[in-house]
């Protein structure tokens, strides 16, 4: 599927509408996404700021993605563990822009060669508007060659 059109189907995903996530951009090599998540009245706390599930929510399955496009069928990618460090309130409208470099790419089929497990970790930071971060989210995958 190719990015766009995997951008439109994304964007109508129940869950991600509800949580008022919407992925701004994919490019066209899937090694970058760009999400943002408004502050509107059906998805604030109490407070009046953005709920740190929705906040989770902008990063959770898209590094997944991203390796799934790029490493192709061979490899099994998989999200193993998350974790979320909260910095400020999330007021407004919040970005994260996840990406992965051809040199991660090539140290993970390096590191999986043979079918051995590996455990890539990722960070995406979640800014505000004024470029402040609000939260950063670590992200370990598990990503096997599999056998022939």
């Amino acid at each position: 599927m190719s990015p766009g059109l995997f951008r439109f189907f994304i964007n109508l995903y129940p869950p991600y509408l509800g949580a008022g996530v919407h992925i701004v951009s994919i490019a066209p090599d899937w090694l970058e996404m760009v999400v943002d998540l408004k502050l509107r009245f059906y998805n604030r706390n109490y407070v009046g700021t953005h709920y740190g599930g929705n906040l989770f929510t902008m990063t959770d399955p898209f590094y997944t993605l991203m390796l799934i496009q790029r490493l192709g069928p061979d490899y099994e990618v998989w999200d193993q563990k998350a974790e979320i460090t909260f910095k400020k309130p999330g007021r407004g409208r919040v970005r994260a822009t996840m990406a992965v470099t051809e040199e991660q790419l090539e140290a993970i089929r390096a590191a999986t060669q043979g079918g051995t497990k590996h455990h890539p970790g990722f960070q995406v930071e979640i800014k505000d508007e004024e470029g402040d971060v609000v939260a950063i989210v670590a992200k370990t995958l598990y990503v096997r060659r599999r056998p022939a």
